[in-house]
């Protein structure tokens, strides 16, 4: 399917730990176009930290390297790829698991592709093995005018 996007914006940055807060800051003030509630930029806003601080921590382990940001706005979307140049994934689905994870030293929880999963509406995981690994995001953003009328059943029903 070819999709008409609404707008696009592209980011790069090294693989460091304190570029995290910038990225999920940088979206999110990307995603602010749509007029999301709190709840859904607290949403974008946690699952690209998980995603980001997936490049850097595994993408990357003691190396650095680059991590780019794909962000697209359309028909109330916001799509996001972030991927890096990394090691790739050698199991997705393993890796998928909730609790699993490969940096048991460092007192990961293993839930980053859980919480992108259950924060955003769809994921999606590509990886090569010594090339890299891309996640692709999308959630819905509600439209206020929407918001109001829920909010008014919501009301009429209590």
């Amino acid at each position: 399917m070819i999709r008409r996007y609404e707008n696009e914006m592209k980011l790069e940055f090294m693989s460091k730990s304190n570029n995290e807060a910038f990225a999920r800051i940088t979206v999110a003030a990307f995603a602010s176009q749509l007029d999301p509630t709190i709840e859904e930029l607290a949403d974008i806003k946690t699952a690209v930290s998980e995603a980001v601080t997936n490049c850097i921590i595994h993408g990357y382990e003691k190396a650095e390297g680059m991590v780019q940001i794909v962000a697209r706005l359309y028909d109330h979307t916001l799509e996001i790829e972030i991927s890096d140049h990394g090691k790739g994934i050698e199991d997705i689905e393993l890796a998928r698991k909730p609790l699993y994870t490969s940096k048991p030293n460092l007192e990961r929880s293993g839930m980053g592709f859980t919480i992108m999963e259950n924060f955003m509406d769809e994921m999606q995981i590509e990886s090569v093995v010594g090339m890299g690994t891309k996640i692709t995001m999308r959630k819905k953003i509600s439209s206020s005018e929407e918001e109001e009328n829920k909010q008014e059943t919501n009301r009429i029903l209590a």
